[in-house]
């Protein structure tokens, strides 16, 4: 029950993110009470034998959590549409086309999105992502029979999809393979806890809460000696070349999200801070010159520690606007 609990609020939280945006993709879904208890009332996960691909229709707004086949059959024109997949930390999201009947000429696409669209803002940011921003984006129209499977980059994808015309429908297979080591992570549950490395490797990677939790670093090893306490907002680490930041805010797009505390030197915990926040993020930023580490818990905070939080003239800024 604690589990089905968890996926209800991770999606609440997700579907009324989308309905007060206003992205041009899915600003025009209507969705009823009814719709949404629908939704949040559906199976999001369940055990599956190996043996038995897991199938049902997929909804014009849609979250899918499980590897399956989802076919999509307009009865009327929908023409703002979109699918959230979302997969376990260690994994990314593969989607391959089984069936496609739709009228490309005639205005209908698919496409896949790697990573996720809310409010405008995109995850990874672009500041985070290793591919420009128009090649994450795969239109079935435009690669056809080129490009049957699409693989993300992190364990969230997203597919837009229009149909003008009833009977219009495709398959999708989606399913999730293990990724080695994660990068840009949007975490499933308001609580749980991670360890972050990234090999030698120069890159930017997130972990994404969309609750306001209580981030517990554990142990941080960012191939310094030197063990040094949690720092604020001011110096910084930018210049450090290797650094962990936490972040605060209201969106998806790391880029434009408040620093709250900010990691550089090697330490063993903990170091903890309360975020009260829509979204909380775990950022690192990775010369390559090391093998870095982060090891952290998070729980989501209650009505009272968030009240707190916002009568203090400190951290109160997600609570501002």
């Amino acid at each position: 029950m604690e589990g089905k609990f968890r996926e209800q609020l991770f999606f609440i939280v997700l579907c009324l993110s989308v309905l007060k945006g206003d992205t041009r993709h899915i600003e025009e879904n209507e969705i009823s009470p009814e719709g949404l208890f629908s939704l949040l009332n559906s199976e999001l996960k369940r055990e599956i034998q190996e043996d038995f691909l897991y199938s049902r229709p997929l909804r014009c707004l849609d979250m899918v959590a499980v590897e399956g086949q989802f076919t999509f059959t307009a009865d009327r024109p929908q023409l703002n549409c979109a699918a959230f997949f979302i997969a376990e930390p260690n994994q990314v999201i593969s989607v391959e086309y089984d069936s496609v009947d739709i009228d490309c000429r005639g205005g209908d696409f698919i496409k896949v999105f790697d990573g996720w669209v809310m409010k405008g803002e995109k995850f990874p940011s672009s500041q985070d992502h290793t591919l420009p921003l128009m090649e994450r984006y795969v239109d079935y129209c435009d690669s056809g029979t080129v490009r049957r499977t699409v693989r993300s980059s992190q364990n969230v994808a997203m597919v837009f999809f229009r149909v003008h015309t009833a009977g219009g429908s495709f398959t999708l297979t989606v399913r999730k393979p293990i990724n080695p080591f994660p990068c840009n992570i949007i975490s499933q549950t308001p609580e749980g806890s991670f360890t972050m490395v990234i090999p030698q490797q120069h890159r930017n990677c997130s972990f994404s809460i969309i609750y306001p939790v209580e981030i517990k670093i554990a142990e941080l090893s960012l191939g310094h000696l030197n063990d040094f306490p949690i720092k604020k907002i001011l110096p910084g680490c930018v210049g450090a070349g290797d650094f962990v930041e936490l972040l605060g805010g209201n969106g998806m797009d790391t880029s434009k999200m408040l620093p709250v505390a900010d990691l550089c030197y090697s330490f063993n915990g903990p170091a903890q801070m309360k975020i009260g926040c829509d979204n909380t993020v775990v950022r690192m930023v990775s010369s390559g010159k090391f093998v870095n580490r982060v090891a952290f818990q998070y729980r989501l905070l209650d009505r009272q520690e968030l009240q707190r939080i916002k009568g203090n003239s400190v951290e109160d800024f997600c609570f501002n606007g």
